[in-house]
């Protein structure tokens, strides 16, 4: 489709811009603005310029990232005083596969994934019909080739190479179950596939969405290290679901501009493990002592939200979709080189006496770079007594992960 003219749009999607007027930036929505008369034929086949204007408009990433193009690109900004111009070459050069990939996460996350510009190839894996949801995908215009595995013998393959793998397989939770109630099914389902990434790409960023994570990521981890590969620096569980409902629901209940808000949310992923620092919220803002239970409540049930109004149709797959391609995209941008990238996870950590811990932690080539331990430092007595009492259950979820996994 050839254009005379110079094309303008707007991708408010994958791309984000942090600033970096602090340790952990604030990000301003974002539009970006292509303009010329040459073809990138790289970037989702359209027109596009050879340099970007770069506005506060929204990113579909949301919050502290720095930009995705900065790992699609090799810019040069020149700053002024409301923007920034990048020099674009964009540079689709990582790997990525979804195990799981025709179930309710994975599709809408394969969707999702398709549409970053770093990425070369996206790898779709599941059991049984995975291969049409390849095709069906690979139909959109976005520059990452599309390719679909199907069933064990095809699982080695589809991790040959891989930068970024993602596991959202298992079953769902239905009502009434508890995400404990999901180990016994999904225990066996990561610990297989964990097992063959460790056999194929042992050196993979590894997230494991698959509930219950606080009991899965630790038997990830166990079976790494009976494969002698472990690096606790690559493997996440992502809480970043975490996160999103905890910004929305602030911003909702007092009426924030949504992009600006940032809630760092520790502990776990399951009921009261979760644990939202409301009183870390950015931009700052005061909350009651009712507001405080009445938040925290409903980040730690958001779940049983989902589940219950969808009548035992469901979980949340949509909104974790969103949430798992926003913790996919800042690890394609921390194994580019942003120096900028920041996200809650849960990773094998020193911050408490628990040997996994979700908190928030610095994202680069390697991994894991830091941890934000500043954010459990000065909390409120609510939000102190409300850590010391998750770590019980914390414990005993981690050790149920670890007993699964050595036997």
């Amino acid at each position: 489709m050839a254009a005379t003219s110079a094309a303008t749009f707007s991708i408010g999607s994958t791309i984000s811009l942090g600033t970096k007027a602090s340790h952990l930036p604030q990000s301003k929505p974002l539009s970006v603005r292509f303009n010329s008369q040459n073809t990138l034929a790289t970037f989702s086949g359209l027109k596009a310029a050879t340099f970007v204007k770069c506005e506060s408009e929204s990113s579909f990433l949301g919050k502290e990232s720095s930009a995705a193009l900065r790992g699609a690109a090799t810019p040069k900004a020149q700053k002024s005083s409301q923007r920034s111009q990048y020099h674009l070459n964009p540079q689709a050069s990582y790997k990525v596969a979804i195990l799981g990939a025709a179930g309710g996460i994975g599709q809408p996350l394969a969707l999702l994934v398709k549409m970053s510009p770093l990425i070369s190839s996206l790898h779709l894996y599941d059991i049984a019909n995975v291969k049409g949801v390849a095709v069906d995908l690979s139909h959109c215009n976005t520059p990452s080739q599309v390719l679909g595995f199907t069933g064990t013998s095809e699982l080695p393959n589809s991790l040959k190479g891989v930068d970024v793998v993602v596991i959202p397989a298992g079953v769902p939770r239905k009502p009434g179950m508890t995400r404990d109630d999901l180990f016994s099914i999904n225990a066996n389902i990561v610990k297989t596939l964990v097992e063959a990434v460790a056999d194929n790409c042992p050196d993979a960023f590894i997230h494991i969405i698959s509930n219950p994570v606080n009991s899965t990521l630790p038997i990830a981890a166990e079976v790494l290290k009976q494969k002698g590969v472990y690096d606790p620096k690559k493997l996440f569980g992502v809480t970043t679901l975490d996160v999103v409902r905890a910004n929305t629901f602030v911003a909702q209940k007092k009426n924030l501009k949504l992009i600006d808000v940032d809630v760092p949310v520790v502990g776990g992923h399951a009921g009261i493990t979760i644990l939202p620092l409301l009183s870390k919220t950015r931009p700052p803002v005061s909350f009651t002592d009712e507001e405080v239970q009445e938040l925290t409540l409903r980040i730690q049930k958001a779940g049983t939200e989902v589940v219950e109004a969808k009548e035992g149709a469901g979980s949340a797959t949509l909104s974790m979709a969103y949430a798992a391609a926003r913790f996919v995209e800042s690890s394609l941008r921390a194994l580019d080189g942003d120096a900028d990238v920041y996200e809650c996870s849960f990773v094998q950590s020193d911050l408490t006496e628990l040997p996994f811990f979700a908190s928030r932690v610095k994202l680069g080539r390697k991994g894991v770079e830091a941890f934000i331990s500043s954010d459990l430092q000065g909390l409120t007595e609510y939000e102190q007594k409300a850590l010391e009492a998750l770590k019980p259950e914390l414990k005993a979820s981690i050790e149920k992960g670890i007993a699964f996994a050595q036997k």
